[in-house]
């Protein structure tokens, strides 16, 4: 059986603050596979972007493991974790703050293959303009400012940045929240063509579940720091299991405004991550909760082939 690309188990981030620790991520587990794409999905608060950082060691997970390519990476020092991060970049939220405002395209995708020695001279504008290229940008755009292109023909030069390298991994951390619905379509499509053709791993963290649903093979769903069900893309959106997933699934917008559709309002507020309620940290907003979840933290369970579920309800 082949290894996957990026396994990631009991992964935890917790952030000391006055009163205690604000829990951000607590106890996150899942694999990744070559050329595959998973979707983190949840509220925001939820530490879906904790847990894409603590994945790229912009910051050191508290507990936890990271292996990538087979390699432990949580815990390895600065020196010999550099040679990998050629392996594993990251895609943005906002394509504005992204990119060096004083400095030309060339020199913004130039920069990752000349920190890892990958090219120089004629070689390094050769690829330069290959990378312009994939992401359906002409070569002259190299030597214009980043101002002098729309939101997302930015996002597409932040993309061949992140494509410069060679990685087997993208982190695409809300890359498509800050764009036009039209504009979101088109890079959607983009990284999945680029996937096609360089068989890139994707892992998309978005709250955005009509642009995942086109876009992914699997979804995890997050509640509060930890993953509340994770499935195959058509399973999870076909037949939900857990509660939360229901419920931000009938949120979503249809294009029908006549079709019927039934509607799961949840009440309160999420609870602070600084005081988890105990038990099920749902329970305080399921419409469906019983005492059980008050007092028992639920452990996540295969309920069929690929889907896993964290509720009493399942069990």
């Amino acid at each position: 059986m082949t290894p996957p690309l990026l396994e990631v188990a009991g992964l935890v981030k917790h952030y000391p603050v006055r009163g205690g620790d604000v829990r951000a991520v607590d106890g996150v587990s899942f694999t990744l596979a070559r050329a595959e794409t998973l979707s983190i999905v949840g509220e925001s608060g939820c530490g879906k972007s904790t847990v894409g950082r603590c994945i790229l060691r912009l910051v050191r997970p508290s507990e936890g493991q990271v292996s990538l390519r087979g390699e432990r990476i949580d815990d390895l020092p600065e020196r010999r974790l550099r040679p990998l991060r050629r392996h594993i970049q990251v895609v943005f939220q906002d394509p504005f703050s992204s990119l060096n405002p004083r400095q030309r395209v060339r020199d913004i995708i130039a920069e990752p293959l000349r920190n890892f020695s990958l090219a120089s001279g004629r070689a390094l504008d050769t690829r330069v303009a290959e990378l312009l290229e994939q992401v359906g940008l002409p070569a002259g755009a190299a030597q214009r400012l980043p101002h002098e292109f729309s939101g997302g023909q930015r996002q597409r030069i932040g993309i061949a940045r992140a494509l410069a390298p060679g990685p087997d991994l993208l982190v695409c951390d809300e890359a498509v929240s800050a764009l036009d619905v039209s504009v979101k379509a088109q890079i959607v499509n983009l990284l999945l063509g680029l996937q096609a053709r360089l068989g890139l791993a994707i892992l998309f963290i978005s709250h955005d579940l009509a642009i995942v649903e086109h876009l992914t093979h699997r979804v995890a769903v997050m509640y509060l720091g930890r993953v509340v069900e994770i499935a195959d893309r058509r399973a999870l959106f076909a037949t939900p299991r857990h509660p939360y997933t229901r419920a931000l699934l009938s949120a979503v917008p249809v294009p029908d405004p006549g079709a019927a559709r039934q509607r799961t309002v949840l009440r309160g507020d999420v609870p602070s991550a600084l005081a988890p309620p105990p038990g099920c940290r749902f329970h305080t907003r399921c419409p469906v909760a019983f005492d059980r979840c008050r007092v028992e933290e639920p452990i996540p369970r295969q309920v069929a082939l690929g889907h896993i579920v964290a509720c009493h309800l399942e069990h």
